[in-house]
This record gives C-alpha cells, sequence and structure tokens, in this order.
C-alpha cells in the first residue's frame, strides 16, 4: 500500500489465518514485520548504544514525547538535526503522544476538550498538551512516525467513561491530522477498553481518515490478561488490512504470540529493558532471576541458542549474578542486551513460520489455511512458557 504521506509504504507480503509478514517502508528504511521497538524513553534505550540495539535485529525504535518535551526539549533537540541525530540511530523512529504518560499522571493532571493540562514531574511547572501541541512537539523531535493524542482510560472503566474517550479521541485525531508536520507519518489509536464492539466501531470511524497506520492504545492498563488476548483477533479484522497496525505498549513474549497470531504488525514494551535492570533474565524457558542463589555456581549461560554478546560470550550465570550482586553496570548491559536479542528472534521466527506456512499452502492446495509451522513457532515460545 502507498501510504498517505510520501516516502512511505507497507505491503503485505504473506498471510496465514490472520497472521501476516510484512514491509514498512520509512525515509530510514525498510522493515519486515512482525517487528519489536524497543523503547528509548529518554532517546536512549537504556543502558545500550545505538550499535547494540542495531545488533538486536530492531530497526524502529520508540522515543518518548512527553519525557524529550519536558527534557531536554523538543526545540534543542530540532536544532541539532532531530532525534535521530541526536540519539545517532540510523534507523526508523516512533514517537508516542504522550497520551499514555497524561493516563498515568491521573492525580495531576485535568482533561478537557482541549487537551491536558498538568505539572511537570520535574519541576512541578504548568505544562499543556494539545493535540496542536503533541503534533508540533513531535515535528520538531523529527521521527518517522508520529502518534496522534489519544485519551486512554482504565482498563475498567465504566462504559460510558470510555465511549467518551472514544468519541474525544476521534476529534482529536482530525485536529492532530490538520496540525500534522509535513512528510511526518501519523498513526491513529483506537480506543475502547475492553469493549469489543466500541473498538470495531472507533476503528470503523479510524480507518475512514487518513492514516499511515492504526494502533491499539488503553491494552493492558488494568484489565485481565486473558480478555486482552480474547478481544484481539476480534478487533484486528476491524482495522485496515492495507495498514500496519500497532499494539501499544505491550508486552510479554506471550503477548507477542498472541497479538502476531491476531494480525498485529508492530509491537513496544519496556518490559524487556526493565526487567534486565532487575536482574531478570527472559528466556523461552522462562524467566532467570540471576540473583537467586542457586545461580552463585551456575556455570551455563543464560541460553546456548542465544547469539547475544552475554551468551555468545560465555559469561555464565555465576559471572552475571556476581556482577549483579556487586551492582556492577556491566550486568545490566548484558542481560539488557540479551533480553532485546531474545524480542528480536521471536519476531524473526514468527515472519518465518507465516511465510513458511504461506508458501506450503500455495503449494498444496488441499492444505487450504494450515498453520503447522506457526503452531511449532508457538509451541516453541508460548507454550515452553516464556512469559516474561
Amino acid at each position: 500500500m502507498k501510504m498517505p504521506t510520501p516516502g512511505f509504504g507497507f505491503a503485505v507480503e504473506a498471510s496465514v489465518g490472520l497472521a501476516r509478514a510484512g514491509t514498512l517502508t520509512t525515509p530510514h528504511g525498510s522493515l519486515p514485520t512482525p517487528t519489536f521497538m524497543p523503547v528509548g524513553t529518554q532517546g536512549s534505550v537504556k543502558t545500550l548504544m545505538p550499535s547494540e540495539v542495531a545488533a538486536t535485529g530492531a530497526r524502529i525504535v520508540l522515543g518518548n514525547t512527553y519525557h524529550l518535551w519536558l527534557r531536554p526539549g523538543a526545540e534543542l533537540i530540532d536544532s541539532i538535526g532531530g532525534l535521530h541525530a541526536f540519539a545517532r540511530w540510523p534507523h526508523a523512529m516512533l514517537t508516542d503522544s504522550g497520551g499514555y504518560q497524561a493516563f498515568s499522571l491521573a492525580e495531576r493532571r485535568k482533561l478537557t476538550e482541549d487537551g491536558f493540562t498538568f505539572q511537570s514531574h520535574l519541576d512541578g511547572a504548568k505544562k499543556h498538551l494539545s493535540p496542536e501541541e503533541a503534533m508540533r512537539v513531535q515535528g520538531l523531535i523529527g521521527a518517522d512516525i508520529a502518534m496522534q493524542l489519544d485519551v486512554c482510560p482504565p482498563g475498567l472503566a465504566p462504559r460510558p467513561e470510555v465511549i467518551a474517550a472514544c468519541e474525544r479521541t476521534t476529534r482529536w485525531a482530525r485536529r492532530c491530522l490538520e496540525a500534522r508536520k509535513p512528510g511526518q507519518a501519523v498513526f491513529g489509536i483506537v480506543q475502547g477498553g475492553s469493549h469489543v464492539d466500541l473498538r470495531t466501531a472507533h476503528a470503523s470511524e479510524l480507518s475512514a481518515m487518513m492514516f499511515d497506520g492504526l494502533a491499539l492504545g488503553g491494552y493492558s492498563v488494568g484489565e485481565p490478561v486473558e480478555v486482552m488476548h480474547a478481544s484481539l483477533p476480534l478487533v484486528t479484522q476491524s482495522l485496515d488490512r492495507d495498514r500496519p497496525r500497532y499494539l501499544m505498549g505491550v508486552g510479554t513474549p506471550k503477548d507477542l504470540v498472541v497479538g502476531i497470531r491476531s494480525g498485529i504488525d508492530m509491537f513496544d514494551c519496556v518490559l524487556p529493558t526493565r526487567n534486565a535492570r532487575n536482574g531478570q533474565a527472559l528466556t523461552r524457558t522462562g524467566r532467570i532471576v540471576i540473583k537467586h542463589t542457586r545461580y552463585k555456581e551456575d556455570r551455563e549461560v543464560l541460553d546456548p541458542e542465544c547469539g547475544c554478546p552475554a551468551c555468545a560470550g560465555g559469561f555464565s550465570r555465576a559471572y552475571l549474578r556476581h556482577l549483579f550482586i556487586a551492582k556492577e553496570i556491566l550486568v545490566l548491559r548484558l542481560i539488557s542486551a540479551h533480553n532485546l536479542h531474545l524480542y528480536g528472534q521471536l519476531v524473526r521466527e514468527a515472519r518465518e513460520a507465516i511465510l513458511r506456512d504461506a508458501a506450503d499452502n500455495a503449494q498444496d492446495a488441499t492444505q487450504k489455511n494450515s498453520m503447522r509451522a506457526f503452531a511449532a513457532f508457538e509451541a516453541r515460545w508460548r507454550v515452553a512458557g516464556a512469559s516474561g
């Protein structure tokens, strides 16, 4: 699909069931989907160099509009060439709109039709984030893809509150599109909480607008994870097939597996790097909490099948535990790289399984829509218990 913004494109190369493999084209390169975006909240994926992030397979990262707006400021970033030049990241980049941070600041912000007014968590200064300001700031930051400003209700909010959030998000969507920076792609954000009917209706409204992609926001904000997993395949079928689909802020390896099977193309989450800084290494067979005494004399690497610097470099669990107990920064870097390598491997294997199933189905019409390769992929990742 030729997306509304010049220089951007999206093509579904193969699909099996709802799962699909595609390519998203941006001015900073093309990237295969499904894809996982490491989170660079302050313009940096914590503890890692840009080259180390790219070595995990990542070709797109996420920057946080709210935090970069407050510090160092969008104008400064723009004066140094935008966030790509500022952060020395040569590949694609997406910025969120700040709507989720406004949601998380519920006790310190006021919501009106014109946007969010709140106090900065840094110095208490009064700030106002309107749809127009969110687009202005993201335009100065200069990421390839900007997100519309939305209203994110709590996961178990009453239905009338969720309806109001959808309606306001739609009105803000129009304002964001009018205020967009020329040449910058913009994604709309579908809300609706745990109500599938509200989400499908909201998706239809936003699909009629000139967005380059559509995101599902307001998941993993308090609702049971089983509810999210059950609703995803129902909601994604209401999204435009020809535009990329992005599940925001989710999640665990299991969440990614369920999301990919449901037709999601893009994911982001702080979990792999945040858990790493807490000493949690993720593997296909579960978590390794490295500070536990059981690893004191463990000579094994985190995962013998992993190609990350920690595993390929032969660093034992015993050594990583020693570093963590001694509060050495190296262990945070090694486990962060390991966890992001795991996520990169997950989306690569999912893509390969989708392409393999699609090719097999094309060769043998009797298989119809067989998902044998994808089922094997699921068994390797979800059934094995890599839940994060």
